[in-house]
């Protein structure tokens, strides 16, 4: 019931199925517009992704981390780049999910800031899940939408990453080296044999996604070991992700089937300038991974798609899901006034989305 509960609430799902009831009365779905690829390839992404949060990697990692932070500034580093890191391979939802309670509740202890370090773990999220083809969904569509291989991928998001850690290493100089007690590091077992077997099937995984071997096999690979696991691990999956998927392939393959919108969304994606604008512009209001597969089936400038939509997660609460939970979790957790955080979270994105567009484009134009 809570799976229902979670599915029924999301609202982006809930938008979703509108307008594609809407489509069917227009035209009717083509089984071949619907890319099972890239629907195998979030099934197995969030199933390895939920694994990894059942066997409390991220938390020891959080917990050693903390333990050698002296100062202010040294804790914030060590958290943001714990969010870049766990953003590449967990992505940026469980990211968000985990540091941001567990910084907020040292926070707290020691009367710390807690606004500018949650509105960086959340950005450091969103830049590190950029970087590898699961970290974001939409990045497992581009890759399966335009037959994209692994070399090509990294030389899109290596200079990004970096570009992206420059600007933000300038923040940190913002953060006073205030001295704070060494916290002492919570004693978390780690089951090694499960977690060995886990990174197995990632690395199986890995090769699915740029099609070496069948993604269907890592999906069953990955849903067999949760199983062995602890069944309830499906549970906790993002079944709504998936639905939207499907639901906006449906969606997609009606409209595709009306001239006169194609060639207005034609018109909007003609160049590669273009598309990279059209979407962070769409991601502001439909959130990135709609908007990826929306405009992705109408271009092929497979670059100024991956900027555009990376880039689009930052800027208005919908821009990523990511941005949702920061608040949701900031709310839950946080001893600070809630509409001060969102005002400087607000101002905070959007800086970012500017200089982030503008570094888009000088990448597009190397």
């Amino acid at each position: 019931m809570t799976v229902l509960k979670n599915i029924a609430k999301d609202r982006i799902l809930q938008i979703t199925v509108f307008i594609t009831i809407v489509s069917l009365f227009f035209a009717r779905p083509r089984l071949a517009d619907i890319n099972f690829h890239t629907l195998f390839s979030v099934a197995a992404m969030l199933t390895i992704i939920q694994i990894y949060a059942y066997l409390h990697i991220l938390d020891v990692l959080a917990y050693k981390l903390t333990s050698i932070a002296d100062n202010i500034r040294k804790l914030n580093i060590l958290f943001t780049l714990l969010a870049v890191l766990s953003g590449m391979f967990l992505g940026n939802d469980i990211t968000v999910l985990t540091l941001i309670p567990l910084y907020l509740n040292i926070a707290k202890k020691y009367d710390l800031p807690q606004i500018l370090p949650v509105t960086l773990i959340g950005m450091g999220a969103n830049i590190g899940a950029a970087f590898t083809p699961w970290g974001n969904p939409h990045n497992i569509f581009l890759v399966s939408r335009y037959g994209v291989n692994a070399v090509e991928f990294f030389r899109w998001s290596i200079p990004y990453l970096l570009v992206s850690l420059i600007i933000m290493g300038f923040v940190f100089f913002f953060i006073p080296k205030k001295e704070i007690p060494v916290q002492r590091a919570e004693s978390i077992r780690i089951s090694w044999r499960p977690t060995a077997l886990t990174t197995l099937v990632f690395v199986f995984f890995f090769f699915g996604v740029f099609r070496v071997v069948p993604i269907i096999y890592p999906m069953l690979l990955a849903i067999a070991l949760a199983l062995l696991i602890n069944p309830r691990i499906l549970l906790k999956l993002d079944y709504s992700l998936l639905l939207t998927f499907t639901g906006f392939f449906i969606f997609i393959s009606d409209i595709q089937q009306i001239p006169a919108v194609v060639n207005g969304i034609h018109m909007m994606v003609h160049s590669e300038l273009s598309t990279y604008l059209t979407s962070i512009i769409s991601s502001q209001v439909m959130s990135n991974v709609p908007s990826t597969i929306l405009v992705g089936k109408f271009t092929d400038y497979a670059e100024a798609l991956f900027l555009g939509s990376n880039i689009g997660g930052f800027g208005s609460v919908v821009g990523s899901m990511a941005n949702m939970l920061v608040l949701k979790t900031y709310n839950q957790h946080a001893s600070i006034s809630k509409s001060k955080f969102f005002k400087q979270w607000t101002a905070m994105q959007f800086t970012g989305l500017i200089i982030l567009t503008i570094v888009g484009w000088l990448l597009l134009m190397i």
